[in-house]
């Protein structure tokens, strides 16, 4: 783990003197008018609710859904999250790693939860790796939902997504969907999207992306959001796919930081690891 994070912070150091990547511009983040409240309200209570099982959640690693030790290092996350996210004015931040099995997914949902957690805060998590969509049966949602069809036009947003809680919003899909980067690409996505804010209000939109290296989607997809988090997994994630991944990133959007995940061989006092 020591060798890898050496490296990440040697690699970083590197393009930082070369002067790459370039700043983005902010996006933004504004809090909604007093006189659309009841509106939004309702178009949050009118999202079906759900309450997954807290077994079918542990089966799955997912531990934020209430406070504790378990879940301090995505507590830690999230307000490392929220603190760089507002003081840029962003809103919508991707997850992603550079194959598969870094356990992305995952980490979506906790960070989901723990943010939730502050109820102040109006939380959605949009599930975008349409070629292996997971995040329905983690949760284990009987519903069947399609959010690549909101994406494309031809579906609701509020027949697609379920709500748990009162502030966590979470759009998946039933089955893989043919042509993903097409879609991703295409001219609809960035309309439904800011319709999606502009009913909803979220003050943070995670997308589960997916990996970097075996498809071209997330690169489709990135300059649709305002930051990134890449995950990265201790004992099969190099440091040179790590370089490759940020500096591929920090061509469409703002890279916040890499997270180091399934650390076997940490103290037990620590977690996650979160490198910004």
């Amino acid at each position: 783990m020591e060798r890898i994070q050496s490296a990440i912070a040697k690699a970083r150091a590197a393009r930082s003197a070369s002067g790459t990547p370039s700043d983005r511009p902010p996006a933004f983040f504004s809090r909604p008018q007093a006189s659309d409240a009841a509106r939004i309200a309702e178009a949050w209570e009118a999202l079906p609710q759900v309450a997954p099982e807290a077994g079918q959640l542990a089966r799955h690693h997912i531990v934020a859904t209430r406070g504790g030790r378990e879940t301090a290092a995505f507590d830690v996350m999230r307000t490392k999250l929220l603190h760089q996210m507002r003081a840029q004015g962003w809103r919508r931040v991707a997850i992603t790693s550079p194959g598969a099995g870094c356990g992305k997914s995952t980490i979506a949902l906790n960070l989901a939860f723990s943010l939730a957690r502050q109820p102040e805060l109006r939380v959605l998590l949009a599930e975008i790796d349409l070629r292996r969509p997971s995040l329905a049966r983690m949760l284990g949602l009987r519903e069947k939902h399609g959010f690549a069809e909101v994406l494309q036009g031809s579906a609701r947003f509020e027949d697609n997504a379920v709500r748990i809680g009162t502030n966590l919003a979470i759009a998946t899909n039933r089955a893989p969907f043919r042509n993903p980067a097409e879609l991703l690409q295409g001219a609809s996505v960035p309309a439904v999207l800011s319709e999606i804010e502009s009913r909803y209000a979220p003050d943070v939109v995670i997308f589960d992306m997916p990996p970097l290296l075996v498809s071209d989607e997330t690169m489709a997809f990135a300059g649709q959001v305002h930051c990134a988090l890449l995950i990265a997994a201790a004992e099969s994630t190099s440091a040179s796919e790590v370089d490759v991944c940020e500096q591929e990133l920090a061509g469409q959007t703002n890279v916040l930081g890499v997270v180091l995940n399934k650390c076997r061989f940490m103290g037990p006092d620590h977690g996650y690891g979160y490198y910004g």
